[in-house]
C-alpha cells in the first residue's frame, strides 16, 4: 500500500465522490525556533489558512501523553486518542490523509499512530502544505463524528529493552541529527550520545530540498548501506518519537518494515542506569 500521496493526487481525491478525511497536524519543536521568536502555534497557523476540509489535530495534546519518565512525547491514552480521531471524522472505512507545515515529522507521527491502532489506509501528503497549490480556507469544518475504534498493536513498536536488544540483533537507526547522535551537543535531553549499537541515520537525509521524499529506490539504497536489508529486523528512534516516525515512514516508502521506539532518547537518557555511547561509531 502506498503510504504517501502527491498534491495532485490529493486534489483529485478531494474532488471525488469519496474524499478522504484530511488532518492538519502543524507542529514545530519549540527549541528549533530562533531566539526571541514566540512559541510555534499550530492552531493559529491552521486558522490563517489550511487545505479546505482539513481538521486541525494538536500533536502535543492529541497525539501524545504528558511528558515524563516515558519521554517527551509518549503514547497518548488510547481511549482519548480514539475520541479525538472520531471528533475529526476518522472512520475505519474511509481513507485518511495527513499533512503538516512541510517538515513531515508531525504528519508522520499521526500516520504512525493511526496505523499502530489499526486504521487500514492512512497516507501523508508528500512535502506537506508548501507543495499544495490549490486554494486555502480559513473556516474550520464541523465533520460528522467518525467510527474509528483504535486497537493497538497493528504495527511493531519497541520499548527501551526491545530497542537495546535490536541494536545487537538487527539494526537500530537513530533519526536525530548527527551531532546529537555523537553527543557533541544535546539541547533538550539530560545527556547526549546514542543507544549503544545504534546507527546514525538522520531523517532529514531522506528528503529532497523541497521536503518531499527521495525516490523509493534511493531510499532503499540508503537504508541498505546502513544495514537495513531484507531479513534484518529494523527499528528507529529519535528524540521523542516524532522525527523517528518520519524515518519509519521513509522506510515504508522504500518497502522496509520497521518498528518505532516511541519513548526514544528522551526516555532512554532519563535513566542514568542505561548505557550511553558517544562518538561517530555505533559502539
Amino acid at each position: 500500500m502506498n503510504v504517501i500521496i502527491s498534491a495532485s493526487e490529493l486534489a483529485e481525491d478531494l474532488a471525488g465522490a469519496n474524499p478522504p478525511v484530511l488532518l492538519d497536524v502543524r507542529w514545530q519543536l519549540s527549541v528549533a525556533r530562533a531566539a526571541g521568536e514566540p512559541p510555534f502555534d499550530g492552531r493559529a497557523e491552521y486558522e490563517a489558512g489550511h487545505i479546505p476540509g482539513a481538521v486541525f489535530v494538536d500533536l502535543d495534546r492529541e497525539l501524545a501523553g504528558s511528558a515524563g519518565e516515558r519521554g517527551r512525547h509518549p503514547l497518548p491514552d488510547v481511549t482519548e486518542f480514539g475520541a479525538a480521531m472520531r471528533r475529526a471524522g476518522v472512520s475505519s472505512a474511509r481513507r485518511v490523509v495527513v499533512y503538516d507545515g512541510g517538515q513531515g515529522w508531525a504528519a508522520a507521527r499521526a500516520w504512525w499512530l493511526l496505523r499502530w491502532t489499526g486504521h487500514p489506509d492512512v497516507r501523508v501528503l508528500d512535502g506537506g502544505l508548501p507543495v499544495w497549490d490549490g486554494q486555502l480556507s480559513t473556516g474550520a469544518p464541523t465533520p460528522a463524528d467518525g467510527d474509528f475504534q483504535p486497537v493497538p498493536g497493528a504495527v511493531e513498536m519497541l520499548d527501551a529493552d526491545g530497542a537495546a536488544a535490536l541494536a545487537r540483533s538487527g539494526v537500530l537507526l537513530d533519526a536525530r541529527a548527527a551531532e546529537r547522535y555523537r553527543g557533541d551537543v544535546e539541547p533538550i535531553d539530560r545527556v547526549g550520545g546514542h543507544i549503544p549499537g545504534a546507527v546514525s541515520a538522520p531523517t532529514n537525509e531522506n528528503v529532497a530540498p523541497d521536503g518531499r521524499f527521495l525516490p523509493a529506490e534511493e531510499l532503499a539504497a540508503r537504508f541498505k548501506s546502513l544495514g537495513a536489508v531484507e531479513g534484518t529486523e529494523a527499528g528507529v528512534y529519535c528524540g521523542s518519537g516524532v522525527s523517528g516516525a518520519h524515518e519509519v515512514l521513509a522506510l515504508a516508502v522504500a518497502g522496509i518494515p520497521a518498528a518505532l521506539y516511541v519513548g526514544s532518547w528522551s526516555e532512554w537518557s532519563s535513566d542514568p542506569r542505561r548505557p550511553v555511547a558517544v562518538g561517530p561509531d555505533p559502539q
